[in-house]
């Protein structure tokens, strides 16, 4: 009998803790999920090589504004404008619950930019709840000038999905334009 009182007790306590927990469990599982600004910032000084001037501001801004990503994308790009432009790039998508994928991107832009550059790119990827939802276009704005080096950032938006583009080029660009980028599974050199 005194058995069984045990057993109760120790059934009771035992469900009590999880209803206590389970909160603060989900909520850890949750940032389990996402990087924090500090893996960021080590993971793009480790991409772009420490010193490069105006990184951590840059990633401190996007977190301000965005949050925690759920993943990252590291890859190089090449682009041209006079008037229009191209950009071309390749890269690899990390997710933080451990998918990785290799990824390639086109994208058309006009407006008043002139210039050509190549890029190290690192995205910082938000709301991306499966790897497949990437295939697509993401409009945005961009500005930027590259005069031998510089960060820039800007953001692609589709639907929930935010992309935050850091580029570290070197090249000469000067200007800012509309476009879009379209994320593939698969290099093509159609930028449309």
């Amino acid at each position: 009998m005194q058995n069984t009182k045990l057993i109760r007790r120790c059934l009771v306590l035992t469900f009590c803790w999880f209803l206590l927990a389970a909160p603060a469990m989900a909520q850890d599982a949750g940032s389990q999920e996402t990087y924090d600004q500090d893996e960021v910032l080590a993971a793009a000084e480790s991409f772009f090589g420490e010193g490069a001037e105006g990184l951590a501001k840059v990633v401190e801004k996007i977190f301000a504004e965005q949050g925690r990503p759920n993943g990252t994308i590291a890859g190089e790009e090449i682009s041209g404008a006079v008037g229009v432009g191209l950009r071309y790039g390749k890269g690899t998508l990390r997710m933080k619950a451990g998918a990785e994928r290799q990824v390639f991107w086109t994208g058309p832009s006009i407006g008043f930019d002139a210039g050509g550059n190549a890029s190290k790119v690192f995205v910082l990827v938000y709301r991306l709840d499966r790897v497949e939802n990437l295939f697509q276009r993401f409009p945005g704005v961009d500005g930027s000038a590259y005069w031998i080096g510089g960060v820039g950032a800007n953001y692609q938006r589709s639907g929930d999905i935010v992309l935050a583009p850091i580029r570290l080029g070197v090249g000469l660009r000067f200007g800012a334009n509309i476009g879009y980028m379209n994320y593939t599974r698969k290099r093509t050199w159609n930028p449309f």
